[in-house]
């Protein structure tokens, strides 16, 4: 398998995106990783950090897409840039999939405009992983599509449906739809259009679920818009942060309390692992015609490890494949 590594993308880059390359290079021997940038910064980057790039291949480009470029740069300004040149490369069958921890606007952007949609999909969506009580869930939109349409809803919920039960192997996922109450005939029109469609969708569609028991195992895979999902996907990472602050401050609070931190140190590293963005690596680009993943900005090695393991998962199990035949067989039963 071939999977192509924007070397430039994210907070970290491009130490610790080589660094996770590297180790996932040698735990895989049937993987092939193509990583992009300029080739002289690469290898610097590698030999003042002591990193092994020797099962790496460079695909050299002078460019780089910051945080800072606007989303539509990465097929207009910056063709020649690390994440632009890789989705290409992905988009020509030069490679099986391909993970950047940049510009999230661009990536879409790219997603779309370069590697292109499944067939009959509307728009890619953002789908990221996220603990809950038990487990996780998907949240997907995420934030790539701010305003939406019913119908785009229904395909993120066929989408999010087949990639947890295809990768993450939770059989017959139970799907939800984001609202201000769980009562058949709450919500805005947009989501009244949505709960009829969804009960028509050959998904498990449980109905509606509200925000207090989005943590509390409401559903598998969360159906909302992007502007809504990202709201509630920064609301989510913001409380978890704030929980986890409160928590330490208790603990060092007395002798008594550091006392009782060291007895459950275990139990609590546990519990942060739990809510550790890294555990997953980031998310997929749902509704690209090819494998896209979005690894989080602020990635460390162990992130792009698990992401491109993940990716891998990806690219086995079918998915697109699936996703392309049930949305046929929706809009035919529509």
């Amino acid at each position: 398998m071939k999977i192509i590594v924007d070397a430039f993308g994210g907070d970290n880059a491009p130490v610790e995106i080589l660094k996770g390359c590297s180790a996932a290079a040698l735990d895989h021997d049937d993987l092939e990783l193509v990583v992009t940038g300029p080739e002289d910064k690469i290898k610097k980057a590698a030999e003042e950090n002591e990193i092994d790039i020797s099962k790496l291949t460079i695909a050299h480009c002078d460019d780089i897409l910051t945080m800072e470029d606007h989303a539509t740069d990465v097929v207009k300004k910056k063709k020649n840039s690390s994440m632009a040149v890789g989705l290409k490369m992905l988009a020509d069958g030069e490679a099986d999939a391909f993970l950047s921890a940049g510009n999230s606007g661009a990536l879409i952007t790219g997603a779309t405009l370069i590697v292109k949609r499944i067939k009959g999909i509307k728009r890619p969506a953002f789908s990221p992983i996220i603990p809950k009580a038990e487990g996780m869930f998907m949240l997907i939109d995420g934030g790539a599509n701010a305003e939406c349409k019913a119908d785009m809803l229904q395909q993120f919920a066929i989408m999010g449906s087949v990639y947890l039960d295809k990768v993450m192997g939770v059989k017959n996922p139970r799907v939800g739809l984001a609202n201000v109450g769980t009562e058949d005939h709450k919500g805005d029109p947009l989501r009244l259009e949505t709960f009829a469609l969804l009960k028509e969708t050959p998904v498990n569609f449980i109905g509606n679920v509200e925000g207090r028991d989005i943590p509390l195992d409401g559903c598998d895979v969360l159906v909302t818009d992007g502007f809504t999902g990202n709201l509630i996907l920064k609301t989510y990472e913001g409380v978890a942060i704030a929980l986890m602050d409160k928590i330490k401050k208790v603990f060092k609070k007395s002798a008594k309390n550091k006392l009782a931190a060291a007895m459950v140190l275990s139990d609590m590293k546990e519990l942060k692992k739990s809510v550790d963005s890294d555990v997953y690596g980031g998310a997929p680009i749902l509704g690209a015609a090819k494998p896209v993943f979005k690894v989080h900005g602020n990635a460390s090695a162990v992130t792009v490890q698990n992401a491109i393991t993940l990716t891998m998962d990806y690219v086995r199990t079918g998915v697109i494949e699936e996703i392309e035949k049930t949305v046929a067989q929706t809009v035919l039963k529509g």
